[in-house]
């Protein structure tokens, strides 16, 4: 399609079916984006919860004893015993390595990554609603012209 006013007269030129099918169809990538932009918003939220962790664990002495998360509701004791040396997931189930620094700079850098493409996502997703709407007032308008007049 055209952009702009191009992109209007396409859309008034075309019949009520097709209205409805572009406005369900822009509603429904309008609504996958929306679930994109709240998971990126999600992944963005642990990774700057793992880089304050990381920041947190880099304060504790050796030694030090923790409590240490096996799962969101199980803890178990456990002692630091090298605060230099973390375990960074990089995805399906694989973890390198890393020393703290490198830790940190990994979360950043992905947080970064993310809050980069959560702008470029929600650019697209404002334009695709703009589209909805724009195609839902034009499906209202020639609903009104193909009704009866009201007497």
């Amino acid at each position: 399609m055209a952009s702009g006013g191009g992109r209007t007269l396409e859309i008034e030129k075309m019949s009520v079916e097709q209205l409805k099918a572009l406005k369900e169809q822009a509603d429904l990538e309008v609504n996958l984006l929306q679930d994109s932009l709240n998971n990126i918003r999600t992944a963005t939220t642990r990774l700057e919860i793992a880089s304050n962790a990381l920041q947190d664990l880099s304060l504790r002495p050796q030694g030090k004893k923790m409590l240490v998360p096996l799962t969101a509701s199980l803890y178990v004791p456990g002692t630091l015993d090298d605060a230099d040396k973390v375990l960074v997931d990089v995805g399906t189930g694989y973890f390198i390595e890393k020393t703290m620094t490198e830790g940190k700079d990994y979360c950043e850098r992905k947080i970064n990554l993310l809050k980069s493409n959560y702008e470029q996502l929600l650019d697209v997703a404002t334009k695709k609603k703009s589209i909805a709407d724009e195609t839902g007032v034009i499906l209202q308008a020639k609903l009104r012209q193909l009704a009866p007049p009201a007497q």
